[in-house]
């Protein structure tokens, strides 16, 4: 028994999506010869890496499906559509078996590692931009903290500017600009 799951209207696509954390989508034509090509490729996928509520794996048809094609911008087949809701995380345009396998063994790692594994990626303290500080500078309250925290001190953004313009100019008009921006008192790593 196949694990793709032929998508028969907008509605049945849209149930779909919610139904599962990443959906593999095949936007095919009967017509085309990539499409049957890749179509074991796809199946072999489908029966190996299915999940229910985790990783599932739908073809849509773009000529009785135009509207769903549409949505999704899909001018070549075959194009697969690596959902996760219903945003595009990854799109492989044609029968690239080895691009296929990837995303899909991208999207089967995610979904392994669950919400928990994403929440746990986030646990520092972390800071409001315009109100917090990072420790080595001084708390500076106000709408334009930020900016004004970036202007001033070592490695505000005048510095920045002035570093980046004068290594420009030096490397523009040097014989050697690479070693020309080495050499020269604008470069960060030369310590001058």
């Amino acid at each position: 028994m196949s694990k793709i799951t032929v998508v028969t209207s907008a509605s049945h696509f849209s149930k779909l999506l919610s139904s599962s954390s990443y959906t593999i989508v095949d936007f095919y034509a009967d017509w085309c010869g990539p499409c049957k090509q890749i179509a074991p490729v796809f199946a072999a996928l489908a029966d190996k890496e299915s999940k229910p509520g985790k990783i599932q794996f739908c073809k849509v048809d773009v000529d009785s499906q135009q509207e769903i094609a549409q949505k999704y911008g899909v001018s070549a087949m075959p194009t697969f559509l690596v959902l996760k809701s219903s945003s595009v995380v990854e799109s492989i345009r044609g029968a690239n078996p080895s691009a296929l396998k990837a995303a899909v063994n991208k999207a089967v790692t995610d979904a392994a590692r669950g919400p928990a594994a994403s929440a746990a990626a986030f646990k520092s303290k972390g800071y409001t931009l315009g109100s917090a500080t990072t420790p080595s500078r001084p708390v500076n309250q106000g709408a334009f903290a930020g900016v004004s925290n970036m202007l001033s001190g070592n490695g505000g953004l005048a510095d920045v500017l002035v570093r980046f313009v004068g290594l420009y100019v030096i490397s523009l008009f040097a014989f050697d600009s690479f070693k020309a921006a080495e050499e020269s008192t604008f470069n960060i790593r030369a310590g001058r």
